[in-house]
């Protein structure tokens, strides 16, 4: 699997892209199927899809795992697995959870995988650790046995090891499973930093709003196919968004909207109506609202989220075990 004699670069048409990308296990099971994916440089972008969808089966195939039935897969401008050897010392990854030996401490850890590292300097091996370390918040726990970490120390100490060099790609699997939500918060800020870096972090999250907040573009798969992809705004956009109406006279704001001819009108909790959001002009439906002697508390149209384009997407609710 060598192929290192040329250089890695930058592919014009993404740091990840791949074209027809197909999986086939024994048996006839078809994981992935045709998958054209493009990653932009600089991205954060969010990997999304339910249970079986194909998107470990990718991640797979990009870090050269697993080889593809057919198709073919580009990372940082060089053919995977086939260039495995040159690209890999520039990517970063954390993939199904971090592979810890239980009976060394984080730091030790750290300086097995670095030491492990063909392209890192040794003398200055314990500043990489110390510094990745800090990083991840873990300083504090650096000498801790790592059998005695909890599932988000872990998932910090595999980041951690990701981090120890720096990366022009970043593959996070979950990166804040089992995390407390001040951690999740942490790691948030730590890809936003790394994407400032010039970092492209490819995130695979069954958390939307996590997406919502840290992506800069995503892509959506169902049973091994590509539904869609582009920028986080963009996915969404296409969507109407909700009209909600506040109000403690719901019955009759509810009666007003549909004889308005608003559809897909809903009596929600906390004095709340909800529909589709009108083609007219919205102050006529509040002034109908009021003239019909509803108090409005609260009127107008929540965008549309990223879930609601999942949703649509789709058709079925969001897990990741895929």
């Amino acid at each position: 699997m060598g192929d290192t004699g040329e250089a890695v670069v930058e592919d014009e048409d993404g740091v990840i892209r791949t074209r027809a990308l197909t999986k086939r296990y024994r048996g006839g099971q078809l994981a992935v199927d045709g998958l054209d994916l493009t990653v932009p440089a600089g991205s954060v972008f969010g990997f999304l899809g339910p249970n079986g969808s194909g998107k470990t089966t990718t991640i797979r195939m990009l870090m050269g795992l697993i080889t593809p039935t057919s198709g073919t897969a580009r990372v940082l401008g060089r053919p995977m697995p086939r260039a495995v050897q040159s690209v890999l010392p520039h990517v970063g990854a954390l993939i199904e959870g971090p592979a810890l030996y239980g009976f060394l401490s984080g730091r030790e850890n750290l300086t097995r995988y670095d030491a492990a590292d063909p392209t890192a300097d040794p003398r200055t091996r314990r500043v990489r650790v110390e510094a990745a370390l800090e990083r991840v918040g873990l300083a504090a726990a650096a000498a801790k046995k790592a059998k005695a970490y909890s599932l988000g120390m872990k998932q910090r100490l595999g980041l951690a090891a990701a981090l120890l060099q720096p990366r022009r790609l970043l593959v996070l699997d979950e990166p804040t499973n089992g995390l407390d939500p001040q951690g999740m918060r942490e790691i948030r800020g730590l890809v936003r930093e790394l994407a400032a870096e010039g970092t492209t972090v490819f995130l695979s999250s069954h958390l939307l709003d996590e997406i919502e907040q840290v992506c800069t573009h995503a892509a959506v798969m169902a049973q091994g196919r590509l539904i869609t992809q582009g920028t986080v705004a963009d996915l969404a956009a296409g969507l109407r968004g909700r009209l909600v109406v506040t109000t403690p006279d719901q019955a009759e704001a509810a009666r007003v909207l549909k004889e308005r001819g608003v559809g897909d009108v809903v009596v929600a909790d906390e004095g709340r109506v909800t529909a589709d959001a009108p083609d007219g002009e919205l102050a006529e439906l509040n002034a109908a609202l009021v003239e019909a002697g509803v108090r409005v508390r609260g009127f107008g149209v929540e965008r549309a989220s990223l879930e609601d384009a999942f949703m649509a997407l789709t058709g079925e609710g969001f897990d990741v075990a895929g």
